[in-house]
């Protein structure tokens, strides 16, 4: 852990790289550090993964996003950290506000273009089962 999941409306995919949004989000989060200069993300744990959804329907009735000038075709994308236990709320805020500048970033073309929501969220919480098995971290030390 950490894992970043992006869930994102399909009608992005031939607008943005979402692969380069992955690549940037990962090196955003491997660059922080918590307040005695540790990392706060592990290079062999950090995961960024992207999945288009085929089917949506967003801020649209059918009929008021034309009505109101707009296209009816909005875009969405929802950004999902899950951490593990024990950063304070200042890292949270760093890392929130460091990956969603990121995001805005990556994503300033098409805004001028389209109407996208974007949707930050990070989480972290008791895990009821944890397991792990990799031999990805070895690689990092």
């Amino acid at each position: 852990m950490p894992h970043l999941v992006i869930l994102y409306t399909g009608n992005l995919e031939k607008e943005t790289d979402m692969t380069a949004l992955c690549r940037s989000l990962a090196d955003v989060m491997l660059v922080q550090h918590d307040e005695s200069d540790k990392p706060v993300f592990p290079t062999g744990g950090t995961r960024v993964l992207a999945y288009p959804a085929a089917h949506y329907a967003v801020a649209d009735d059918g009929t008021a996003g034309k009505a109101a000038g707009g296209s009816g075709d909005y875009a969405f994308v929802y950004l999902n950290l899950r951490m593990g236990r024990g950063r304070s709320p200042a890292v949270h805020k760093r890392v929130g506000d460091a990956l969603l500048m990121a995001t805005k970033a990556h994503f300033q073309p098409l805004f001028s273009q389209r109407h996208i929501g974007v949707t930050l969220q990070i989480d972290e919480g008791p895990e009821v089962f944890d397991a792990k098995h990799s031999n990805l971290h070895p690689l990092f030390k």
